[in-house]
């Protein structure tokens, strides 16, 4: 049996929600129905609309720009600040609402899951109105819209829950991609950036589905280790496992948020390695190997990605969680900006049997593991700044992360 995935995403959440909770507290006016946007305070980084409403929207207000340039398309428009702990409160609401009916859930962000209906069909019946009845549910009781998707991996739920809007349920099964999805444009494909697009248009790659068509050896001179990945999910391929939060690995992690938005890889570099080194001092006072590295992404759009690799060798020295991290990023999206960056150990395990290749010298690594070692012990002596990475010393995040 094929599996029966749904994507659940809140219609224009930050602003639904705010709408919510003036409503709660008396508001006569549904903020949803006027020139209204969500937005962060001027004169700091997030002077930016997070949400705007449907009014606003028709005069040209367009999410991540500028208060002042939103203000200027529509002079009557009124600007409310967000609110993030009832957005949590909103979100977590919601998960709790869903997992009345199944555990198998994954959040992919504060406003959207995936839930894995294949378990449960015996129980509730047909997808599609499971998923009409859910939303209205969603919608009775917590007085927001979502949007639900139904397809046979979390690609094709994601894809048709953004077909389109409010308040909708689509579905993209296997034997719909053809007609449904082939024919959007390219940039329409979930993980395609736009920097991406515009490259692919200049390949005359237009359409998803000419991208689906496209020879792989060909888009590799241009994108590397993406352009199977490209061409899989324009095919309509994609993971159908969702990973519920009870199942996610326990391990070690840390992540901070930027202070300003960045959509480059080399900038985010640096930050990989302070993270690398905190969670790598931190498995080795455990005196514990990790044979899996994550990476974690947010972009301003709060939508978070995570990608992971599973080592040869389970390891705890810095320089190898680090490059593998670098490996990681490298096959992730940041070009709509990226405004947390994260990293985390997994299948964490006390002993490493190290496989040694051809190409490796194990007295080098052996010396390696000695200086950690030795470099751990004067830190905790003398504190954390005592040596930092050459790489570092010069840099804000080297002063922000190395410095304490």
């Amino acid at each position: 049996m094929k599996r029966i995935i749904m994507h659940i995403d809140v219609n224009n959440a930050f602003l639904s929600w705010t709408a919510v909770l003036y409503l709660k507290q008396g508001s006569k006016i549904d903020i949803r129905n006027t020139y209204a946007v969500i937005g962060g305070d001027e004169k700091a980084r997030h002077g930016i609309v997070l949400a705007k409403s449907m009014p606003a929207k028709k005069r040209g207000v367009v999410t991540a720009e500028t208060l002042f340039s939103a203000k200027k398309k529509c002079p009557n428009l009124k600007v409310y600040p967000p609110n993030y702990n009832f957005y949590k409160k909103m979100s977590d609401s919601m998960l709790n609402l869903i997992r009345k009916y199944s555990p198998d859930i994954e959040q992919m962000s504060i406003d959207e899951c995936f839930l894995d209906y294949t378990p449960v069909k015996h129980l509730y019946g047909d997808e599609i109105e499971f998923a009409y009845n859910l939303k209205k549910e969603i919608y009775d009781t917590l007085g927001f819209t979502v949007n639900i998707g139904i397809g046979n991996n979390k690609l094709c739920a994601k894809m048709a829950s953004d077909f389109s809007k409010p308040y909708k349920v689509h579905t993209l099964f296997e034997d719909e991609v053809e007609k449904k999805m082939w024919p959007l444009k390219v940039d329409d494909l979930f993980g395609i950036g736009k920097k991406t697009a515009i490259k692919l248009h200049n390949l005359n790659i237009n359409t998803i589905y000419d991208l689906a068509h496209t020879d792989g050896k060909f888009l590799y001179k241009y994108f590397k280790n993406q352009a199977i990945d490209m061409i899989d999910a324009a095919n309509g391929k994609g993971s159908d496992i969702v990973v519920s939060e009870e199942s996610i690995p326990k391990g070690i992690g840390n992540e901070t948020t930027l202070s300003h938005n960045i959509s480059t890889r080399e900038e985010l570099e640096p930050y990989l390695l302070a993270l690398s080194e905190n969670v790598a001092i931190r498995i080795r006072k455990q005196k514990k190997y990790a044979s899996v590295v994550v990476v974690t992404l947010k972009d301003k759009f709060f939508k978070r990605m995570s990608h992971q690799k599973k080592l040869v060798n389970a390891t705890n020295l810095t320089e190898e969680i680090y490059k593998t991290a670098c490996e990681i990023l490298s096959e992730m999206n940041v070009e709509d900006g990226i405004r947390l960056i994260g990293v985390r150990l997994d299948k964490l395990s006390d002993t490493s049997s190290h496989q040694v290749s051809l190409f490796e010298d194990i007295k080098v690594r052996e010396g390696n593991n000695e200086l950690e070692k030795t470099v751990d012990e004067l830190k905790e002596k003398y504190g954390f700044k005592v040596i930092k990475k050459a790489s570092l010393i010069d840099s804000k995040v080297g002063k922000k992360y190395l410095n304490k």
